[in-house]
């Protein structure tokens, strides 16, 4: 493995660092969270026309850069340094991965495009909240339990007998951007309980009626959060065949944004501590900085070398995802620590909700409710490993080449 950036890796983080610095800060961040869309489209536009972020991952046929995760999770890091509102993450690390993996060559040919310009976002729908399950991050998402396990609640499917497609019923909380994506994959039940299985299903919002969408009071503002409801609501399978590997595909793509979000984890928590060392060294008591007091000098640096060693993880992570998990709970870990941290060293004007080392503590602490928490990260890595006696089930062990 080579550890050093390529040119075009420099200069993907200098130049989105460079354009956040005029356009995405404390400010602008909470101008942009209370528009309808929860993000500045303006700003979303230039970055998907003049950067294409949403479009790095995907392969030069579908429109986008033919990059790897590595440069995503570069983009998401810078991001995650300046506290952005976006739909990048739901977008280009949740819903684009599943779609290319399980999409009929159409649905590829009809959607990616369209993610990778920017001109359509994308949301994932998980039922109960249990995202970081659905994904395989904090439990096994195989028996499907997590999606209403074909019993009363969560979303179901029905299939139409007269060719009228798939209907949906039921509804899913703490949808990421969900309030104004363009496209939502529902995580669906479907063959009732004795034959259930769970399946990956598309609605366009623009087409589908029953469909009410409510944005939600969430820790973190600009971590858009939405309830979507279901009722008769008319979808299309993502996928040939109802034999489609839905659930191994979340695994996958789990994996993925984990890495992603490590990277934007790190970004923030390298955020918090860059602004709170800039803060000690301007803020004076007793005649000196506080910066130079021997007590604030040994706390910094124990924070830099903690959101150091996570960078080395997501860095490590976005080269193989199968060390997504762990990366994401050092992450989520250092970016609690550091964000907590800068709180408490801002002083008074540390505690109030104006100040910007709030926003960074809001991130951390609605990231890790969302994917976390931490212990149940590492836990569900060290079972997958097998250190407890009980390795990862033979279907969905990764495989690895000479291994």
């Amino acid at each position: 493995m080579d550890a050093a950036f390529t040119a075009e890796q420099d200069e993907i983080r200098r130049t989105l660092r460079d354009l956040l610095a005029q356009h995405a800060g404390p400010d602008a961040n909470r101008a942009a969270v209370r528009t309808a869309e929860g993000y500045d489209p303006v700003l979303w536009r230039r970055l998907s026309r003049d950067l294409g972020l949403p479009g790095l991952a995907l392969p030069e046929e579908y429109g986008g850069a033919g990059c790897t995760v590595t440069e995503l999770a570069l983009a998401c890091e810078e991001t995650g340094r300046a506290l952005l509102p976006s739909p990048l993450l739901a977008t280009a690390a949740l819903a684009a991965p599943l779609i290319a993996a399980l999409g009929t060559p159409d649905q590829r040919a009809a959607l990616l495009p369209r993610i990778a310009d920017g001109t359509l976002t994308a949301a994932l729908a998980v039922p109960g909240g249990s995202l970081a399950t659905g994904l395989a991050l904090t439990g096994d998402n195989r028996d499907g339990s997590w999606a209403g396990g074909g019993r009363a609640g969560g979303v179901q499917a029905r299939g139409e007998r007269e060719g009228d497609g798939w209907r949906l019923y039921g509804e899913a909380d703490r949808v990421l951007d969900g309030h104004s994506a363009g496209l939502l994959l529902v995580a669906a039940h479907t063959g009732g309980y004795p034959r259930s299985r769970t399946l990956l299903f598309l609605v366009r919002p623009e087409e589908a009626a029953g469909l009410a969408r409510t944005r939600l009071t969430a820790v973190d503002e600009t971590r858009p959060l939405a309830r979507v409801e279901l009722r008769d609501t008319r979808a299309e399978l993502l996928g040939a065949a109802e034999s489609a590997d839905a659930a191994g595909a979340l695994a996958a793509a789990g994996r993925t944004v984990a890495a992603v979000l490590a990277a934007e984890a790190v970004g923030t928590a390298a955020g918090a501590l860059e602004r709170t060392v800039d803060y000690v060294k301007a803020r004076e008591q007793f005649g000196r900085a506080v910066g130079s007091f021997q007590a604030v000098k040994h706390r910094l640096a124990d924070l830099y070398v903690r959101v150091e060693a996570a960078r080395s993880a997501a860095l490590y992570a976005a080269w193989d995802p199968d060390a997504g998990p762990l990366a994401l709970a050092q992450a989520l870990e250092a970016a609690r620590i550091t964000a907590g941290e800068a709180v408490q060293l801002h002083g008074g004007i540390g505690f109030t909700w104006e100040h910007e080392a709030h926003l960074y503590l809001k991130r951390a602490a609605g990231d890790e409710l969302l994917f976390g928490p931490v212990h149940r990260l590492r836990d569900h890595a060290a079972q997958c490993a097998g250190l407890f006696g009980s390795g990862r089930p033979a279907a969905t062990a990764p495989h690895r080449a000479g291994v």
